[in-house]
This record gives structure tokens, sequence and C-alpha cells, in this order.
């Protein structure tokens, strides 16, 4: 079923549209589009979008956070306080777990399994299976406020848990003990993560701030240098080599992606400056896209772009307009992403290499 006003015409301004690099001359493609030059001579080319599928809904309210369980299987929860399991290959509910009082906040997937994590308002945690009852296996009770960050170990056995309250907890995954609790004044946590085949966990911060911590007694290892603003998200890279942040903003003070050295230097690589609003998640694209390492963000201006990671330029833009914010993001496998949005649930984007690397949408949920 095609998306209504998006049959027959080409998008008018306010609907969905995409831009990308090019380099020389303005090349008109499409009677009705509009370009925009940048000062190094690079344009940016409006892009004709075809229509999307409207598949069965996730979520019947805004939609906060959204996760791969596999290559086609995703994790998401909102509003409705509702955690659902989604095929988006196939546009159909698996299954939806019920059991938290508010709005999910936060959602980790264990790798290579079917048990996952939500996080929520209500200040609890709690774990879920697939194949398992409807009911959480393990419920984790220990904030005094909204649960904002989640991060798995690689071996699965602990989850590391932040929140508004500056604390941090460090949770057995078996026996939902806490083994042990940190504590930063004004540290309230806005992401966490772990990184990969390493005993640190990456989060960041309404101060500005993004700390390395040491799982084994949940020390602090690192501080990176403080930005200007609120860092919204973080994501480390597969090799555990590289990290980004986010930044919130507005009018495109802020508003920016940043790339961080993890190993011994620490220090800041690159920065990806474009957004208009805050940019609310980023992630590595797969290596298998592209010849070039490329990253995406989503922000609160109805955008997702995708950046060569070595330069930070800007290599595509898509708008989504009338999602709402853009709240969430996730690789769904090796040419799809996943973006979770305020107003229109869940979009499933498509790497194109018809016509050089593009992103288009395909479905929504």
């Amino acid at each position: 079923m095609l998306l209504p006003g998006r049959h027959l015409r080409l998008a008018p301004p306010e609907t969905l549209c995409g831009y990308r690099a090019v380099m020389g001359k303005l090349q008109s493609r499409l009677k009705h589009s509009t370009y925009r030059y940048r000062p190094d001579a690079i344009t940016e080319e409006r892009i004709q979008t075809r229509a999307s599928q409207d598949y069965s809904p996730a979520h019947v309210d805004s939609v906060s956070v959204v996760a791969a369980l596999n290559s086609d299987l995703c994790v998401s929860g909102g509003k409705d306080k509702t955690v659902v399991v989604y095929n988006w290959k196939t546009g159909n509910v698996v299954k939806r777990f019920k059991g938290h009082e508010r709005e999910i906040t936060k959602i980790a997937c264990i790798h290579k399994s079917n048990q996952f994590f939500s996080a929520s308002r209500d200040r609890m945690v709690m774990m879920w299976d697939l194949h398992g009852s409807s009911q959480p296996r393990q419920r984790f009770s220990g904030h005094a406020m909204v649960v904002t960050g989640l991060a798995v170990s690689p071996d699965s056995s602990q989850l590391c848990t932040g929140s508004r309250d500056n604390t941090l907890l460090l949770w057995d995954v078996g026996t939902g003990q806490c083994l042990e609790r940190a504590s930063v004044s004004r540290n309230l946590v806005t992401h966490m993560c772990w990184v990969p085949k390493e005993p640190y966990v990456l989060q960041t911060s309404e101060d500005k701030t993004i700390r390395l911590w040491d799982s084994r007694g949940l020390q602090m290892a690192h501080t990176f240098p403080t930005k200007q603003h609120i860092q919204t998200y973080c994501e480390v890279s597969e090799d555990g080599h590289t990290c980004i942040s986010c930044s919130n903003g507005f009018g495109g003070e802020g508003c920016e992606a940043t790339l961080w050295d993890l190993r011994q230097t620490r220090n800041k690589i690159c920065e990806y400056k474009g957004h208009f609003q805050t940019v609310a998640s980023c992630v590595f694209l797969p290596r298998a896209l592209s010849l070039m390492p490329v990253i995406a963000t989503s922000s609160h201006d109805c955008k997702v772009k995708m950046w060569n990671q070595d330069t930070g330029a800007c290599l595509f833009t898509l708008c989504l307009d009338g999602s709402g914010p853009l709240t969430s993001l996730a690789v769904g496998d090796t040419i799809s992403l996943l973006c979770a949005s305020f107003s229109r649930g869940i979009h499933l984007l498509r790497v194109d290499h018809s016509r050089g690397l593009e992103l288009r949408e395909v479905a929504v949920f």
C-alpha cells in the first residue's frame, strides 16, 4: 500500500526528499528539482524518491528506540509502554511484551541471542526472551529516576545501567543482583554502550561529558574533553578502536556528531556538521556498503545523513518530513537501516548504489 499523496507525482518540497553530494557542473535530472550550492563547489542535488510501503504498525504512539535483534527482526519501544519484536522483512509483529508502567526509553539486545533488555521511565529494567513467556525473565530495580542507559557485556554475563539519578549500576544478568554502583554529581546519563572485547563501558551525559568506565569495580577510566552541548548518544565501532558521540542543539548550533579515538591518544578525530537540530542517534555502517568508511546520523530535523567517516563530508541526506523528530537509528543488515520517529513509527531505509551512495525509504511501520 502506497503512502497517501506519494503516488503518480513528484514529491513537493514539504514531503520526502533526498540530497546527495555531487562534484562539478550542475546536472538537472528532475524538472522540478531544487539545488543548493556549497562554497566548496559541491552541490546538493534533489533526488526523486520512490513511494514507500505502509506495513502493519508496530506501535500506537511515538517510538523512542529501535534496535536490531538479528538480520530479520528488530526490537522497539515507545510511549505505548510496549516492547515489540517486529519482522521488518515481512512487515509483521512477531510478539508484544507488556510489563512497564511508563514509556520505554532504551533497548539493548544480547548478541546472537533471542534475549534483550528494556529500560523505562518507570525506573525499571526488564529482560525478555523472544521464545519464552510474555513475562519478564528478569527484573532489575535500583535506580531512583528514569533509566536512560543500557549496555550488555560482550559475554552477556553483565549489564550496566545508567540513569538521570547520576548513577551507574553493574548487574549480574543471571541472578539479577547489583554488583557495583558508581555515582558522579551532575552525571545525567543519556546513553551507554559496551566496547567490544573490552571491559569498558562508554557513556554520554547531559553535563556535556563523555566518560569511559572500567567495569572491573566500575571505576572511571577516562573523561573525554568536554563538548559545548549536551551529548545525547554514543556508539562504538565493531573493532573497538573508535566511537561517535552526538550533540543536542538548535539552528545549527551544536547539532554535530564527533568521532573519537578509543585507543591510546583518545583524541577527537573528526566532526560531522550539517544538521540543524539535535542529533539523536548515530551508527557505523557495515564496511560492505562502501569502499570508504561511512557513518549515519539521525536528527530532530527529520533528516538522516550519511558521512564519509574519514573526511567529514556529507555524502547524502534523506529528508523524512512529516515524521517528527527522529529518535533512534539502528543497522538492520548490510544494506538496511531502521529509523524510529516521533510521528510516523519506524522507517525502513535502504542504501542504494544505483546512482552512487544513496539512501531511500522503502517502508514505514
